[in-house]
């Protein structure tokens, strides 16, 4: 009997502590301030898979563009100063006449609430484009909208890529596809400041840059060596090199004439 409650308890402590050292992994996703812990408390379930806050952000960040975007690309159509402002007006109008459509449609069926007025900071873009005039509204153009493309464009991909719900994934392909479009065609104006764009992107970014050393400026480069055939005889000694480019036509003569094959 002794030995029996002695294993028992020996049995006992063992469980414990099995059960002191796993309870903080098991427990460790559900602690309050967790990545999985703030995911699961944004969720919510629906027909096309669960619906994060980073997925409902993305849908109105999508309606927030087009309607700042759009009197955007129509103010640019009626002042035209170039042809190529104009053609960047063209495709903001297109692009985000199509986007609205479609985040209406996913927004509805996912019960998300969208604005109906661009936010305070958008607004005061469209006053300063209002504002401006000539050479300084070519430039406002291109660069208010180039920096707020550029801006959105990494976080499409981001949701892009984390998301579980089917409508929210298409909308963001969708999306980037759009953006990278109005990118493009905004470059092409010529007026883009990328000194402006790397600065305020180095500006905002708290990490240590990465990747190889930069080279060395007005180092002498290291030309390639002699291409050496296989028996290891310089071809640019031989006696019967040609000259870069030229092909040689002769037949070799044979060492052994009966050797050769008629």
């Amino acid at each position: 009997m002794r030995r029996i409650n002695g294993s028992a308890l020996v049995i006992a402590a063992l469980v414990a502590t099995l059960g002191a050292l796993a309870f903080p992994v098991w427990s460790y996703a559900d602690r309050s301030g967790t990545g999985q812990a703030n995911l699961a408390a944004g969720t919510v379930n629906t027909p096309w898979g669960p619906l994060s806050a980073s997925d409902r952000d993305l849908i109105v960040r999508v309606r927030l563009a087009g309607l700042w975007e759009l009197p955007a690309g129509q103010q640019a159509m009626e002042r035209a100063p170039t042809k190529a402002i104009k053609e960047a007006g063209d495709h903001l109008i297109v692009g985000h006449t199509d986007l609205d459509k479609r985040v209406r449609i996913v927004a509805a069926q996912l019960n998300v609430e969208l604005p109906n007025q661009p936010n305070e900071q958008q607004q005061g873009w469209l006053q300063e484009l209002s504002a401006a005039t000539g050479k300084e509204y070519e430039r406002k153009f291109a660069n208010l909208l180039r920096a707020a493309h550029g801006k959105i464009f990494p976080a499409i991909g981001g949701v892009r890529n984390a998301t579980r719900n089917s409508l929210v994934r298409q909308l963001a392909s969708d999306t980037s596809v759009t953006v990278l479009d109005h990118i493009t065609v905004l470059e092409k104006t010529g007026e883009v400041d990328f000194d402006a764009i790397a600065n305020d992107t180095a500006a905002a970014s708290t990490a240590s840059p990465t990747g190889p050393p930069p080279p060395t400026i007005g180092s002498p480069v290291a030309s390639a060596p002699p291409v050496q055939p296989g028996n290891g005889v310089d071809v640019s000694s031989s006696p019967s090199a040609q000259p870069p480019g030229t092909v040689n036509t002769a037949r070799p003569e044979p060492s052994d004439p009966d050797k050769v094959l008629q």
